[in-house]
């Protein structure tokens, strides 16, 4: 009989996304989740005790065997290696901003970054990293956007919660407001009196 880490291992190294434990545990009647956990579980021990260039990680609300990335150095010099698609300023900044205040609509985000949203937004929606929600209350009930699982597989997340806290960016998310003293139009640090 094949170990049920051996099952699991064959299991990972053919997906090309992550697997949950259920999903795993479908693959053989001996399985359960607990026995796909103590499986991957040991795999890693293994991975780690034979510094192997791969283990496997926990993304998109699954499992999956990937890389490590001490070696993507190496990886990136090889044409036939398959490189992660680059995003470019814009789309990233929207992409932050999705992640932290989704749902969100596209009004909204032109008014955080101050110029037009649509062709970003189509374009991570071209490459699965967004998606529809809903729709907001307002005027002709706008569309409302937010990040999918293969965002979350993309960046290396388990979930939303593994982004950093938006008090940790340098920059903040948040709508922001004006300093007192520019709102009452008296510049900062000159006083009336002088």
């Amino acid at each position: 009989m094949i170990r049920a880490s051996r099952v699991i291992e064959a299991l990972l190294f053919a997906s090309e996304s992550p697997l949950s434990p259920a999903d795993l545990a479908r693959a053989d009647e001996a399985l359960d989740e607990e026995r796909v956990e103590a499986a991957i579980t040991e795999l890693r021990a293994e991975y780690d005790r034979e510094a192997r260039a791969f283990t496997i990680y926990e993304v998109g609300g699954g499992y999956q065997l990937l890389t490590r990335p001490e070696f993507a150095p190496v990886l990136e010099r090889f044409d036939s290696v398959p490189g992660a698609q680059r995003l470019s300023g814009p789309a990233l900044e929207t992409l932050a901003i999705l992640a932290y205040r989704q749902p969100v609509g596209r009004a909204e985000v032109e008014e955080i970054r101050g110029v037009g949203a649509g062709g970003v937004l189509k374009t991570l929606q071209e490459r699965g990293l967004i998606e529809v929600v809903g729709r907001g209350e307002g005027l002709g009930r706008p569309l409302l956007y937010g990040t999918t699982q293969f965002f979350l597989q993309h960046f290396g997340f388990r979930s939303l919660d593994d982004l950093p806290r938006s008090e940790e960016l340098p920059v903040v998310l948040a709508r922001r407001e004006q300093p007192r003293e520019e709102a009452d139009g008296t510049a900062a640090g000159v006083s009336e009196a002088g």
